[in-house]
This record gives C-alpha cells, sequence and structure tokens, in this order.
C-alpha cells in the first residue's frame, strides 16, 4: 500500500478488521473484536491507524465504516498493483534453436500466436522469432525455408522479458513500451552464469492482461 510516497503494509489482522468493516459497517469496535476473537484493547492500536490512513472511519455512537483508501474501486487498484505474473501467465510455444524456418511457420499457425520462443539444447532462452521475421525472410526466397531459426531470430540480449515475481503492471509497460504483443516469462537457470542463461516457464501476452481486467469488471 502507498501513502505520501511511503510504502505501507497491513497486517493480516488489520486487513481483517478492514474486510469485517466492508461487509458489516457501522460496527463497533467491541463487535470486531468479537469477531476477531480479541480484547478491545488489542485492537485499539489497528483501529487508530486504519482511521489515521483512511481505510476506515468512524462516526461516535454510530460504529466504524469503510474510509476512502479501503472503497471498492480503491481495493480493486491494489489488486491489480499486487497481481503477479506468475498468476496469470500462459504456457509457452517453443521451438529449438536447429528448427527450421518451415517448421517454425507450421507451428506458429497451428498454435495461432505472433511469435515464437526460441531455446537452446539445454531449454535456455536464445531468443524471439516473430510472425514478420518469417514474412521477411520467405518473401521471395525460397530456400529460406531449410533455414534454422536462428539465423533470423531477435537474440536472447536483445530480448524483453519477464519474471513470475514481476507484477502484470510492469509487464503490461514492457508491452506498451517495446511495442510487442507477448513477452517470455523467465527464471534464472541452474546451470551456467547468473544472469546469462534463462529458463523459459511462460509467456504474457496482451490478451492475457485484457482478459484478466475483463474478469475482474465481471466481479463486480
Amino acid at each position: 500500500m502507498h501513502a505520501g510516497g511511503i510504502t505501507i503494509e497491513l497486517t493480516t489482522r488489520q486487513q481483517d478488521i478492514v474486510d469485517i468493516v466492508k461487509k458489516h459497517a457501522p460496527i463497533t469496535g467491541d463487535q470486531i473484536a468479537e469477531m476477531l476473537n480479541v480484547s478491545r484493547a488489542t485492537l485499539r492500536t489497528d483501529l487508530s491507524k486504519l482511521v489515521v490512513l483512511d481505510y476506515i472511519d468512524a462516526k461516535p455512537k454510530v460504529g466504524y465504516f469503510l474510509g476512502k483508501r479501503g472503497t471498492p474501486d480503491r481495493e480493486e487498484k491494489f489488486r491489480l498493483l499486487k497481481m503477479k505474473v506468475g498468476d496469470l501467465h500462459g504456457v509457452p510455444v517453443i521451438v529449438r534453436e536447429t528448427t527450421t524456418i518451415h517448421e517454425a511457420v507450421v507451428s506458429l499457425f497451428l498454435e495461432n500466436v505472433g511469435n515464437l520462443i526460441v531455446t537452446d539444447a539445454d531449454g535456455h532462452l536464445a531468443g524471439i522469432v516473430s510472425r514478420k521475421d518469417l514474412l521477411k525472410v520467405t518473401l521471395g526466397n525460397p530456400t529460406a525455408s531449410s533455414m534454422p531459426v536462428s539465423l533470423i531470430m531477435t537474440r536472447q540480449a536483445n530480448v524483453t522479458t519477464v519474471q513470475p515475481e514481476d507484477t502484470v503492471l510492469d509487464a503490461a509497460r514492457k508491452i506498451i513500451n517495446h511495442q510487442i504483443d507477448s513477452l517470455p516469462v523467465v527464471v534464472p537457470s541452474t546451470t551456467g552464469n547468473p544472469g546469462e542463461h534463462w529458463k523459459v516457464v511462460g509467456r504474457i501476452t496482451k490478451t492475457n492482461i485484457i482478459k484478466m481486467l475483463l474478469d475482474m469488471v465481471a466481479e463486480e
């Protein structure tokens, strides 16, 4: 959570208090304490902090109710901000460096994707080959179909990637900034030098992100 540029993490009990107030407002401090099976005195600091941060508000002789920061719209915003790539990515469509351009074209259309992730013999990310790359090399070049994709792919050093613990928001920014349709999801390889070799574990796309947003709206 953020307030005034400072990251603020709610404890599990504080989040439980917000959830209770959301469901039962207006509700008294004694009633919240009873639901959590703790004393009213135990909750005093938590309630004060949540009021100061505007997650909840209080009216004398009425009880607690949601503050501006605890409203559903804000909850959805924070839910989106915290969602990880690992919660959303799909199965990667992978070919090897030795795959021919003809085989790559077949895979591209069978899987109905815009690009293919290329890996080496050990399964490490080697590059990306796009529909545009394949089209450019095959037009007017009848011998191209037998060439390996490694000759035309964008190599690993120039491939934009994300990791499972990155946020979906970070992934969306990369997709927009680089004007691409998808990103390989990678983790460090257990072999080789750190930062040089990556295992491909997934693929996140514009479609994944849009579908997630539609699902969130549909929940309302």
